[in-house]
This record gives C-alpha cells, sequence and structure tokens, in this order.
C-alpha cells in the first residue's frame, strides 16, 4: 500500500497534469482573502515608492495595494524585505502578490499583473563630477546599487559587454539613503530607478542623472507561480479600473504632483536657510505644532514660500510678517504685532487650522491640508467660489487633483461670473500649495519631527499631513 505522503506526491502530480491552474494553486499558495478568513498579504520593500515606514507619506504601492484590498473587502497585512528577498518569499508562500516597484520577471514561471506605469534604470553622479554619457565610459568604473535590486541586475548584465565594471551593492535597502551619498560625494556613481531619481533630485539638486542605463519598463505586481485564479483576475479588473477612472492618476499625483516643481537655485537656497536662519525660528514652529498639532515642518514650509523666514517681510498689498498676515485676519486671531516672529508663526498655523475645520467632513487628508493652503492664499471667500465652480463643472470640490485644474479658471471672467465671484488669481494658489509640499519633502528629510516635552503626553495626537 502506498503511504500517505506518496499519495498527495501523485495527487498533486495528477492536478498538474489536468492542467488546473486553481485547483494547484489552492494547494501552493495562501488562499483567496476574504474578511472572514484573512487579510490580503503583500510583500513589498522600503522606500518611498513603496513602504517608506513614515504615516504620513506611506508610499504609492502601499496605498494602491490598501486600495487593491478595499475593492476584495478585506484587510491588509504588510511583509518588508529587502529586494533580493521579493522572490524566494513569493514562491515560498508567504505572501499573495509582491508590490515592490517590480518589473516583469525574468522567470516565465512567475506571473505578474498588467502593466501599472513605466519607469528605468539611470545612473546618478554629483553634478560636480565629469559626467558619464556613453555605456562605454563606464569600462575600469565602480558603480553602487542597492543589493538585489533590480538596477544591480542591470550593471551585472553590463559587466558582461564593458570591461572593468565593477558592482557594489549596498546593503541599505533605501535608495534615498544611496543618492545622499552620491550628493556628499562619499560614492561616485549609483544606479537607481527614474523616478526615485527626480525625488532624490528635490531634495538635493546636486545630484544628477546622466545616463540610462536601460529602456522603459512597465511597473507590474507579482502573482507567484500559482497564483489564485479569483484573485488573479481580481487584480486585473482592479488595474484597468484604477487606470480608467483616475484613481491612478490621483495617487501619482500625491507622489509625484510637486516633483520638480522648484528649479536647482530655490532648492539650494532653501537647503542654505534651513542651516543659517531655520535654527533661530525653529522654537517658535515648535510651539505652533504644540498648539495646533499641525506638523512644525509643514508650517515652517508655509512661512518659507511666504516670507523666506523674513519676520519683517512686507508686500504691497499689505500682508506682513513670516506668515504674511492680513491686518484682518491678525485682527481676527488677536495678533498685537504681525511683525513678531512668535506671534505670526502661531497665528498662521492657528488661521491654517480654521480653514481646514471649515471643510466639509468628507474631505480626506492630504487633500484637506492642501486645500486649506490654497485658501490661505486666495482666502475663503474666492476658494469657495473656486468649490462651487467645481460642481458646475462636475469636478470633484473635495479632491486637490481636481482643484488644480479649476482654481486656475477663478482669473477668466466668463467663470468667475458664473460664481458670482471676482476675478482671482487662482493659478497662484496651485503654485503655492505644490511649492509647500517640496519644502515640506525637504524638511522632512532634513529635519527632525517635534517630540513633547515630558508632562505633554497627555495632548491629543498630533495631525497627521502627507505629502
Amino acid at each position: 500500500m502506498r503511504t500517505l505522503p506518496a499519495l498527495l506526491i501523485a495527487f498533486a502530480a495528477l492536478l498538474a497534469a489536468c492542467g488546473d491552474p486553481g485547483m494547484l494553486a489552492g494547494l501552493r499558495t495562501l488562499p483567496f482573502p476574504t474578511p472572514a478568513q484573512q487579510d490580503l498579504v503583500v510583500l513589498t520593500t522600503p522606500g518611498p515608492l513603496t513602504r517608506s515606514g513614515d504615516p504620513d507619506a506611506p508610499g504609492l504601492e502601499s496605498d494602491l495595494a490598501e486600495a487593491f484590498a478595499r475593492d476584495l473587502g478585506v484587510g491588509v497585512r504588510f511583509i518588508v524585505v529587502p529586494p533580493g528577498e521579493v522572490a524566494n518569499q513569493l514562491v515560498a508562500g508567504k505572501a499573495h502578490l509582491a508590490a515592490a516597484w517590480l518589473t516583469p520577471p525574468g522567470d516565465p514561471a512567475m506571473q505578474a499583473s498588467e502593466p501599472l506605469r513605466v519607469t528605468a534604470d539611470v545612473l546618478v553622479q554629483n553634478e560636480a563630477t565629469l559626467p558619464v554619457g556613453e555605456i562605454a565610459q563606464l569600462a575600469g568604473r565602480t558603480v553602487h546599487a542597492v543589493a538585489g535590486s533590480r538596477q544591480a541586475a542591470t550593471l551585472k548584465r553590463l559587466q558582461e559587454s564593458v570591461p572593468g565594471l565593477e558592482v557594489v551593492e549596498v546593503d541599505d535597502p533605501d535608495a534615498l539613503n544611496l543618492t545622499q551619498a552620491v550628493a556628499e560625494r562619499r560614492v561616485e556613481l549609483a544606479a537607481v530607478d527614474s523616478t526615485l531619481a527626480s525625488i532624490a533630485q528635490t531634495h538635493r539638486p546636486d545630484i544628477v542623472p546622466t545616463l540610462a542605463l536601460s529602456g522603459e519598463q512597465p511597473v507590474v505586481w507579482w502573482l507567484g507561480p500559482h497564483p489564485n485564479v479569483e484573485l488573479k483576475a481580481r487584480l486585473a479588473a482592479f488595474v484597468e479600473r484604477i487606470q480608467r477612472d483616475g484613481t491612478l492618476a490621483r495617487l501619482d499625483d500625491r507622489y509625484f504632483g510637486h516633483v520638480r516643481r522648484l528649479n536647482q537655485a530655490d532648492i539650494i537656497k532653501f537647503l542654505g536657510q534651513i542651516e543659517s536662519t531655520l535654527p533661530r525660528l525653529r522654537p517658535h514652529f515648535h510651539a505652533a505644532e504644540a498648539l495646533t498639532q499641525i506638523d512644525w515642518r509643514l508650517i515652517a514650509a508655509v512661512a518659507y514660500h511666504e516670507s523666506h523666514w523674513d519676520p519683517a517681510a512686507t508686500s504691497p498689498t499689505g500682508v506682513r510678517g513670516i506668515m504674511m498676515l492680513t491686518e484682518e485676519t491678525a485682527d481676527r486671531l488677536g495678533v498685537g504685532n504681525r511683525l513678531d516672529p512668535r506671534e505670526s508663526i502661531l497665528a498662521g498655523a492657528r488661521y491654517i487650522n480654521i480653514l481646514k475645520e471649515t471643510l466639509p467632513e468628507t474631505v480626506a487628508e492630504p487633500d484637506r491640508t492642501w486645500l486649506a493652503l490654497a485658501a490661505y492664499n486666495i482666502g475663503p471667500g474666492h476658494f469657495n467660489a473656486a468649490r462651487r465652480l467645481a460642481e458646475l463643472l462636475k469636478a470633484d470640490p473635495d479632491a486637490w487633483y481636481e482643484m488644480k485644474r479649476i482654481l486656475p479658471l477663478l482669473a477668466q471672467p466668463k467663470f468667475a461670473e458664473r460664481v458670482m465671484s471676482g476675478r482671482a488669481r487662482g493659478g497662484e494658489a496651485v503654485l503655492l500649495v505644490e511649492s509647500i509640499r517640496t519644502y515640506f519633502d525637504i524638511l522632512a528629510r532634513n529635519a527632525s519631527a517635534y517630540e513633547a516635552p515630558r508632562g505633554m503626553a497627555g495632548d491629543p495626537p498630533r495631525l497627521k499631513v502627507s505629502r
């Protein structure tokens, strides 16, 4: 008589021969997630494109995976691993899928989703170094890449045709730290994802991509060699829907809409001001966070955009101080001296909160913050007129992605008249918000979060602002 293990092996072989992927998937992968059974389990890697570890900005693919889980009616659980571990963990059946900024797998047995977007591998270096313009110029050079990453694999393929090319794989999975090493000239050449290179340039404008190491490649999710048939079908429908209904475009805008908004000179100047001017103002921004629960770095970003951190700033229209408050707003908030930096910063932060509170409960973060900042610039009256105009034009007034298109229309009389509003420079409000988002990103990378002194543990939790 055959033993039980032998029977199971024979049964599995029979299923494979019958070509029933659904039955085979049930033996080799996690079961289809249902609310009564389990969460959607997703493999991912650390980084701003995938899962950053920052609750304020978890990452584009984390947001997409959470949206897919909601589509399935289940929760989601992330397993964060180094890039080189993704395939092994997926084949071992540790997760339902991998969302880790992946391109189509080289192994034909590994199945994947339809493309979500496109990317490429690029060489980055410090702008002060002699640029590498051709693949042949990598001969005899050393290029760094994150260990196990797609870029490391690309470089290894190039080694076959480029003599003397040395590839150094860095254990730190956060490629932004690698670009920081390039900016500080601790590393001469590095291979990174092209989208991440654009993000890195926002933080360090002295980083430049100089050479494409690969052509454009689609970004996909891996499903393993034997995916659950129903899960694969649901994912295909999800990808088609988010590309059709604008969900993917809105998430792209959340993470990349403000990238490269500032020019190199603007960023260099801001980095210098972080070192020279911010330290003496930082206690006031900390006090503003303690008062309003708004991240102090966001308040500082608003102040920098408004006045370049000049407490005595004055505009021709009469707005004054580091937060550039109008006289009417200052009086409403009880500000005795608009030129006093502490008074101005505390009042400006309170005003941002007031504007956020006036928005309907249907407005979620981070849109609530970006919309409030637009109102900070253009004024509540004009901003509410823009919301009415959005409704007339069948746009969503609760979405920053939609309002970016609507606000500039207030400068045109035919649209301003439709909502009985005077003309307004709504385009300037859009530029303000997008610039502040960039300043905030830079500060988040270069300045630590505020930690309340002991004895303040009972304060309400800080309001989260997503970048």
